[in-house]
């Protein structure tokens, strides 16, 4: 199926952006008259036929639109603190949004050593992974947000889902709670059946603080093992989409 994607759709009419228009007319060579799939980021599927074939700005007419397309039975958000390499945050985005993600927030932490993000390169990136993945919805991608900025939205917001970080060791940490290995984490998420919700909370390179450790441990964070091995960054990050998918959508 060849997939476009447009955020501007209102009265029956698609617009296609210029470079969805160039590829829909120049490389793929759709006429007035043909249809075509679009994904609108929100969810739905439209199937349309094209109206005006110009790519510098084509326009769709919606004939159907199907509701859900490409979704899955839970809400996942990963907060997950940016790499040095940021082709490597970029990798877990692109694959975390191929399998079933609905928030992604690059979170700044006391020892992070990435402190800025562009969060319109990767808003892109989301959008073509969710058109190669057929996905009707592209992920949230917040901006570069503290730590501390996410504790009290959860606060504010009365978060109901359950929160996870997953840290190595320290001090602090050693004797405070005993981690929940991931596979009981999320076998107790899939018990919960559709609409379950989590969030995963994976730190920088140089791990989270002692002081951000105890913050989330106070509000309501499990601790989260990720088993034996000191995983990289964005590898913790993926094993826990990973793992949410798999053992709710693969069953």
């Amino acid at each position: 199926m060849e997939l476009f994607y447009s955020n501007d759709i209102s009265d029956g009419l698609v617009r296609l952006s210029q470079d969805e228009s160039a590829h829909c007319v120049k490389v793929l060579r759709h006429r007035t008259g043909d249809e075509v799939f679009v994904s609108g980021g929100d969810g739905n599927l439209y199937r349309c036929s094209v109206t005006v074939a110009d790519p510098r700005g084509t326009e769709l007419r919606v004939i159907s639109v199907e509701g859900g397309f490409g979704s899955h039975p839970y809400r996942l958000w990963m907060a997950v603190a940016p790499t040095k390499n940021i082709d490597r945050f970029e990798w877990f985005a692109e694959k975390a949004t191929e399998m079933g993600v609905d928030r992604i927030t690059p979170l700044l932490c006391a020892h992070s050593e990435r402190r800025v993000y562009n969060r319109e390169r990767g808003g892109r990136l989301l959008v073509a992974a969710a058109k190669q993945s057929l996905k009707g919805s592209v992920p949230q991608l917040d901006a570069l947000t503290p730590f501390a900025d996410v504790m009290a939205e959860l606060e504010r917001s009365g978060f109901h889902g359950r929160k996870f970080i997953a840290y190595c060791d320290s001090d602090i940490a050693a004797g405070l709670n005993t981690r929940v290995q991931l596979s009981e984490a999320v076998r107790a998420l899939a018990a919960e059946g559709n609409g379950a919700e989590a969030l995963f909370m994976i730190g920088p390179e140089g791990d989270f603080s002692s002081e951000e450790i105890s913050a989330a441990l106070a509000a309501g964070f499990t601790p989260l093992s990720l088993g034996p091995s000191r995983l990289r960054t964005e590898t913790a990050a993926l094993l826990c989409v990973s793992s949410v998918y798999t053992s709710i959508c693969c069953v």
